[in-house]
């Protein structure tokens, strides 16, 4: 349960860091706490979806990842964030990305920062 939470927490500032870098990643609330409130249920949505599809669309893309070297990884993740925006519209949650290309970008950023901050925060389990 503490490794869910600290992955969780990765996650959430992950997408804060997306959010504060990339004008066309949104995220919109009257007050802090409803952002930061948005912020957290959007990465318990994104941890789902990278949870549940993220491992069956990496078995049907396989093909193309050996094809590519890997490289296929980034579209895969955009895919995925894209899921994650359009799951949280559906939820009411005021998270959106705007296009493709801001989805690439925005999946290597939460990759990144993800990676950076799953080193610095301690593992649970």
């Amino acid at each position: 349960m503490k490794n869910f939470l600290v992955k969780t927490i990765a996650n959430a500032g992950a997408l804060a860091v997306a959010v504060w870098l990339l004008d066309k990643i949104t995220l919109t609330g009257d007050s802090t706490f409803k952002k930061v409130w948005t912020l957290i249920l959007v990465a318990l949505v994104f941890g789902l979806v990278n949870f549940l599809v993220k491992p069956i669309v990496k078995v049907l893309t396989f093909p193309l990842f050996i094809l590519t070297l890997g490289l296929i990884t980034l579209v895969v993740n955009a895919l995925m964030l894209l899921l994650t925006s359009w799951l949280a519209d559906k939820l009411d949650l005021s998270f959106h990305v705007d296009g493709f290309w801001t989805a690439v970008l925005g999946g290597l950023i939460i990759s990144v920062v993800s990676w950076a901050l799953n080193l610095a925060l301690p593992d649970g389990d």
